[in-house]
């Protein structure tokens, strides 16, 4: 198995899963660090706000007033667990995001107190357990950080927020395993985008915004955002469920562009078209509801913004082993270059169809 890749977009990967930015934990981590480094290459102008969303202005070359604006919203907070006691020096805790139980037993973490702490989460031993042990709960699990109950004590408060510290894996065939893939892997997308677009004109001025708070289902980061630039059009990255019997999308098989609810037509036509354009393969996800995501807050922001969501197939979400393809990150990177550079001017026209005259003459 080969772990040092020579991939530059697997080792972008790497860095953006290490970097810890559990959802609430505010605009002091290292992910705001790591985001901002990648992004300032690539943009005129980059800056974070209160909610802790890192925004990066690249501008375009339009002499139209108002300038025509799109945002990329991706965002990147990532599940976690919150401590809700301190118990005889073992800590009990709660999940940010909505983890899935059956994982997280033997788990590698790090508790973000007064200072990190290096723990792992165990349980009653399987000898010990009453009745069946499938019934897996967090609420049965503690974390161990090898301190005794005073030190626990002086170190720990409730409320501090626990990551996962688990290593990236690369898996065979261009596959990679690691933690925050959602959303972190739509992030990378974005910086692709962005390098991309240095190579090639472009009118509208860009926004990519890693937004915050997403995975709290609050949305903070993409509403306050959508609100503050205003934009004429929206690309909200995430990922999506891959390989699964309840959804028709494979990993490695392109990006997944959104049907349904919070996508608006226009922009999805345009998409399809760059998609062709480039020779590229892609996959239609078909949404019925408003699924859990920036796209709908983005979407109903001020009098309406059209937006689009453009996923990336990803395999056991909510877990520290969550799994992408590079070659579908690097694709929607650079389905949403193509995109952007052959936006003109006027195609906010198209967004919204005249009204037929309907009219009709009536007798006085």
């Amino acid at each position: 198995m080969n772990n040092n890749s020579t991939n530059p977009t697997i080792t972008l990967l790497k860095r953006l899963s290490q970097a810890v930015g559990v959802s609430g934990y505010g605009n002091d981590n290292n992910i705001h660090t790591v985001i901002s480094t990648e992004m300032a290459p690539y943009v005129d102008q980059i800056e974070k706000d209160r909610m802790g969303s890192v925004i990066g202005l690249k501008k375009g070359q339009q002499r139209h007033s108002p300038r025509r604006k799109i945002m990329l919203a991706a965002h990147l907070d990532e599940v976690g667990a919150i401590v809700t006691k301190i118990e005889q020096g073992f800590v009990r805790f709660g999940e940010v995001g909505g983890l899935d139980d059956r994982v997280l037993m033997a788990q590698e973490v790090t508790v973000h107190a007064q200072r990190d702490l290096p723990g792992i989460i165990g349980s009653i031993p399987p000898h010990l357990l009453q009745g069946s042990r499938s019934n897996v709960n967090h609420t049965d699990m503690v974390i161990d950080v090898g301190l005794s109950p005073s030190e626990a004590a002086e170190l720990i408060q409730v409320g501090d927020l626990v990551s996962f510290a688990c290593q990236p894996v690369e898996l065979l065939n261009g596959l990679l395993s690691a933690k925050a893939m959602d959303n972190r892997s739509s992030i990378a997308a974005v910086l692709i985008c962005l390098q991309q677009l240095n190579k090639i004109a472009h009118q509208w001025d860009v926004y990519a915004v890693a937004t915050a708070d997403e995975e709290k289902g609050s949305y903070t980061g993409a509403a306050t955002q959508a609100y503050t630039i205003h934009p004429d059009v929206a690309l909200v990255i995430d990922v999506t469920f891959a390989d699964v019997p309840e959804f028709d999308i494979k990993i490695n098989s392109g990006p997944a562009i959104a049907l349904g609810p919070s996508n608006h037509p226009v922009v999805r036509k345009r998409l399809l078209k760059s998609c062709e354009e480039l020779e590229m393969k892609y996959q239609t996800e078909l949404l019925t509801t408003n699924l859990g995501c920036d796209a709908h807050a983005i979407e109903v922001s001020r009098e309406g913004i059209p937006t689009v969501l453009i996923s990336i197939p990803s395999r056991y979400m909510h877990t520290p082993i969550e799994v992408v393809h590079h070659k579908d990150v690097e694709r929607v990177g650079r389905l949403m270059a193509h995109f952007i550079a052959g936006l003109e001017t006027d195609f906010v026209d198209e967004l919204v169809p005249p009204i037929k005259d309907s009219s009709v003459n009536r007798e006085e």
